[in-house]
């Protein structure tokens, strides 16, 4: 199938949009790349220093004629989703020895939950982490020791983080080693009633705690499709991942399998053998493209908005905003998983999964299928699944059809004609609504502001009963600039419950939702921000706002904004208390949402 003209006119435009910083990086790597292996230019001292502990790789590393692999993980064992980690560096050097290779832990990074931290004054620095990891993963490269890198990470900042880094170092390959989703638990439907009884008072702390702990009850990623597992789709649709490697559970034959092929594969590709596929060459814009693709199929999350111009800038890429609108209007939306649907990635795996839904885009033109990735030239090596029998590890053809119409669907019958997400603008700004869980009639939204400089003045108004009528609850001063833009994903259940009380209720804020952005219509990343004197600033109570995500427009209705003093709260609380103080440079340094909000690209 030739590639959708849409699809074809977006890659024109950021490609022309991207010549001149796209053409200096690719300069930059072929330099990086021009001396060969970095680590036969170290002196003997640098090397012994390196070396040192390397037990019975030493010798081989000595004679550096062996490709060394280094491996950068976010290994905790309080995130569910990195806990596996801790076994992988023992397992990644065994199967790097049986390739003929070598591997060293090069460094670890940070790796925070935004599902501990939701809430909290911890989600400030959220956003923040992504950066820090970037320059973490390089600290862990600069000593010039590897050939390829390995990157263990899953969760919401820590791939693209990585992928930042791994765009920086881009002469190296970079293959991403994932470590799978947890096996399923207490469905995301029913856990997200116990919420919602809480925040009613109509079900005790005792209940609650009890669904949240069976429904994240054990090793590997949080099974609702929020931004960890779109991060996992991305790396697979990207060409990061092998193929098939995203939802396979932690633990099993099959992962460790996949992560020994990984490994294998790492020392394949290196500038010393025949396949040399560095990270820089697959990070071009046609996969940025497919990235967002995917995205848009499969009604991801919100906050790659932001981390794919980051992601993509490191690799000199600029996408714009306009680019997501593009081609969430050219993709339909294929797969219903929570929050746009009841299933899980567990049950989206097994109906399909990925290979499906990559083998449909393609049929369809929806997706270039002449990418380089970490497998090979072209991307149908990802309609292909992975099975382990008598004789190791192979890939098999995909389903022919979907196994469950109600979790996937074809290209050609979708849940819905065009992708979750649309562009916002009109005279409060610029920003972003996922609209894939939202229903029809609630995607247009007439009613009075009621305005609040923080998350924790929302509760204490819905406390007091003080949501009667329609209202467009606007949450000001949220972006990077003002408090590093935390997520306000715990203000969905008191949205939910005044929409299912038959009020007409919307979100509109300068700062983030959650992954699991759902059923509420949620106004987000509103640019410029409050805290830049942007139209939020402005507004007022009772003022009329009007959110039309069908028509993607964003309005104050018969106020002259330009006539008003913007608000000037009192942020001094969010400047210290839990390291808080020590990101005041990146609050002073970071970009706009709509670019990324980055610090460090």
């Amino acid at each position: 199938m030739p590639l959708d003209a849409r699809i074809a006119a977006v890659t024109d435009r950021i490609r022309d949009r991207s010549r001149e910083t796209r053409g200096r990086y690719l300069e930059r790597i072929a330099r990086a790349a021009a001396d060969g292996p970095a680590r036969a230019h170290l002196a003997c001292g640098n090397q012994a220093h390196a070396y040192a502990a390397s037990g019975p790789d030493k010798g081989a590393l000595a004679a550096g004629r062996a490709p060394h692999l280094g491996i950068v993980t976010a290994y905790n064992d309080m995130l569910s989703a990195h806990q596996p980690f801790e076994r992988f560096p023992e397992a990644i050097r065994a199967a790097a020895r049986a390739a003929g290779a070598t591997a060293q832990v090069a460094g670890g990074v940070p790796a925070m939950c935004d599902g501990v931290t939701q809430g909290r004054a911890g989600m400030e620095l959220s956003l923040f982490s992504r950066d820090v990891i970037a320059l973490s993963a390089a600290v862990a490269l600069s000593h010039d020791c590897f050939d390829a890198a390995l990157f263990l990470g899953v969760c919401d900042k820590i791939v693209p983080g990585l992928v930042i880094a791994a765009a920086s170092f881009g002469h190296l390959p970079a293959v991403f080693v994932p470590a799978g989703p947890m096996t399923s638990g207490l469905p995301n439907d029913e856990k997200a009633k116990v919420r919602q009884a809480f925040a009613e008072g109509r079900a005790g702390r005792a209940e609650l705690m009890a669904a949240e702990m069976t429904s994240y009850h054990g090793p590997g990623t949080c099974t609702f499709y929020g931004t960890a597992n779109s991060n996992q789709m991305l790396m697979e649709i990207m060409g990061l991942h092998l193929p098939g490697a995203s939802f396979v559970n932690p633990g099993t034959p099959l992962r460790a399998a996949l992560t020994a092929a990984a490994v294998a594969r790492a020392a394949a590709i290196t500038a010393q053998g025949n396949d040399w596929r560095p990270a820089g060459r697959i990070l071009d814009e046609r996969a940025f493209v497919n990235g967002i693709a995917g995205l848009m199929a499969t009604g991801g999350s919100t906050n790659l908005v932001m981390h794919l111009p980051a992601m993509a800038r490191a690799a000199g890429v600029i996408i714009e905003l306009e680019d997501f609108d593009a081609i969430s209007a050219a993709v339909p939306l294929m797969a219903r998983v929570y929050p746009n649907g009841l299933a899980d990635v567990n049950h989206f795996h097994a109906a399909g999964g990925l290979a499906f839904l990559i083998g449909e885009l393609l049929e369809a033109g929806l997706l270039h299928p002449d990418t380089e990735t970490v497998a090979g030239t072209g991307l149908a090596r990802y309609t292909r699944e992975p099975r382990l029998g008598d004789g190791g590890l192979d890939w098999v053809e995909r389903p022919a059809e979907t196994l469950d119409r109600a979790i996937l669907r074809p290209a050609a019958a979708p849940f819905q004609p065009t992708g979750g997400l649309r562009r916002l603008s009109g005279n409060l700004g610029t920003g972003i609504i996922k609209v894939s869980a939202v229903a029809p009639g609630r995607q247009v939204v007439e009613a009075p502001a009621r305005v609040f400089d923080s998350q924790e003045a929302v509760k204490a108004a819905f406390r007091a009963g003080a949501f009667t009528a329609d209202a467009v609850v606007v949450v000001r001063f949220q972006g990077p600039r003002a408090n590093g833009m935390p997520e306000l994903h715990s203000l969905t259940p008191l949205l939910s419950v005044l929409q299912d009380r038959g009020l007409k209720v919307a979100l509109v804020t300068d700062g983030r939702m959650s992954g699991a952005s759902g059923k509420v219509p949620a106004a987000i990343h509103l640019c410029p921000e409050a805290a830049d004197g942007g139209p939020l600033a402005r507004l007022r109570d009772g003022d009329l706002i009007r959110l039309d995500a069908a028509a993607g427009r964003l309005d104050v209705i018969g106020v002259d904004l330009a006539a008003r003093s913007p608000a000037a709260p009192d942020l001094a609380a969010n400047a210290t208390g839990t390291g808080r103080e020590l990101f005041e440079a990146f609050r002073r340094a970071v970009g706009p949402a709509t670019a990324g909000a980055g610090v460090v690209v």
